[in-house]
């Protein structure tokens, strides 16, 4: 096959197989998000490049490194987005909706990043999460992740999941702690790799997500983000602690969780699996009071979420993303059989019922696809059932078969 019918490499196609469980994923976020009072949003695939850039950072891999750019007809700087709450943030300037405030919002869609492709990790993946803007209280952010919570329950997987949380602190505190940090590494500056030189100066808690290994060496002996906190930061993590203990959710802290970008604070929060292999984290969020304010919008406090869709539904338990629906196999047992099948599958869909209408083949061959298929039911329609309007039921589950009025179809209890 030439290279070009190929996919592109980091991406995937979603086969029927495959999109029953992201659907059900999709589905079951969605009713968990209405629950909670989430609103939908969806914004555009590609913005201003600016919109990611200033917000993620000149300077993080996922600008520096990972980003799909281009420049339009109209020379015009854009960006795919390679995630969802920036383009939330934009949407909530841009449409002047700092006067509805609070405000809570659920999205879906593709995102793009240009990383190494591995399982659990695509060039072109999908995404959902949750933006909870206006609430300056840490009761948001416990109800931030009881509804993640909820959600891995309702998928089944909430067994294999772990969450981990730690605090930023406030403005104040991050600020102490990014001096203490600065110091330490330009003492040690020599040892540090090319890139996180580059972070010293822009953001130091960047290097803290380092994978070289000798960054890791000096992370292993930097200052402790939590010998900074003041005293209104450790009671804003006492108080989610306490709220997620009392909803049961279990949860262990890591102090050595953190977020790089300047405009998180307070809580952080991340839902790990050993399922996975490298890629653990099924989903993350946390507190980004300073977002909005930091893109040109007034002050506003905000937490949220986001998970991939393409690793929740690696781990789901494919029985649950099966739809217990009835299938009513219809099949035309000769010529005049075939001509009156489509409308007999037509008048059975309209009533909601699932039809696979079989339109070529022998009848023998019909009747075997339809049992692999998994119907429940075959409608059979010859000559001898079109001319004395009545129809062959067949049940696939019992085996027993009889022949009703056609119009008694409208009515038949075709159950499971």
């Amino acid at each position: 096959m030439s290279e070009k019918i190929q996919r592109v490499r980091g991406t995937r196609d979603l086969l029927p197989e495959d999109s029953n469980v992201f659907r059900f994923v999709e589905e079951s976020a969605y009713q968990k998000a209405k629950l909670y009072g989430f609103g939908e949003i969806e914004t555009p695939i590609f913005e201003f490049s600016e919109v990611f850039h200033r917000t993620l950072g000149e300077t993080s891999d996922v600008v520096s490194k990972e980003t799909y750019d281009f420049t339009d007809r109209g020379g015009e700087s854009l960006t795919l987005r390679p995630e969802g709450t920036a383009g939330v943030a934009r949407a909530f300037i841009s449409e002047g909706m700092s006067q509805n405030l609070p405000l809570k919002f659920y999205y879906s869609g593709p995102m793009f990043r240009y990383e190494r492709p591995q399982k659990g990790r695509y060039r072109q993946f999908f995404q959902l999460g949750a933006e909870c803007l206006g609430y300056d209280t840490p009761h948001a952010d416990v109800e931030c992740i009881a509804m993640a919570w909820d959600l891995l329950q309702q998928i089944g997987i909430s067994a294999d999941c772990t969450l981990e949380i730690n605090t930023l602190g406030d403005a104040e505190s991050r600020a102490a702690y990014r001096d203490a940090l600065v110091a330490y590494f330009k003492s040690n500056e020599s040892q540090l790799s090319t890139d996180s030189k580059n972070r010293l100066e822009k953001n130091p808690l960047r290097i803290l997500d380092s994978k070289d290994e000798g960054d890791k060496k000096l992370n292993a002996d930097a200052p402790k983000l939590e010998q900074y906190l003041n005293e209104s930061s450790r009671s804003f993590f006492k108080k989610v602690l306490a709220g997620i203990e009392k909803l049961g959710i279990p949860f262990k802290v890591n102090n050595h969780l953190v977020r790089g970008l300047d405009y998180y604070c307070h809580t952080v929060f991340e839902f790990t699996t050993s399922k996975l292999g490298a890629q653990g984290t099924v989903l993350a969020g946390g507190r980004y009071d300073g977002l909005i304010e930091m893109m040109g919008g007034p002050k506003t406090p905000g937490v949220g979420w986001a998970a991939g869709i393409d690793r929740l539904a690696d781990l789901t338990p494919k029985e649950l993303a099966i739809a217990k629906e009835v299938l009513v196999a219809v099949i035309g047992a000769d010529d005049a059989g075939e001509d009156e099948s489509v409308k007999l599958a037509h008048e059975i869909r309209s009533r909601g019922i699932k039809v696979e209408n079989f339109l070529s083949g022998k009848m023998g061959k019909k009747m075997q696809k339809a049992n692999n298929k998994g119907a429940h039911y075959a409608l059979i329609l010859g000559g001898n059932e079109v001319s004395s309007g009545t129809v062959t039921v067949k049940n696939f589950v019992t085996g027993e078969q009889q022949t009703i009025s056609r119009s008694d179809i409208a009515t038949f209890d075709f159950k499971i």
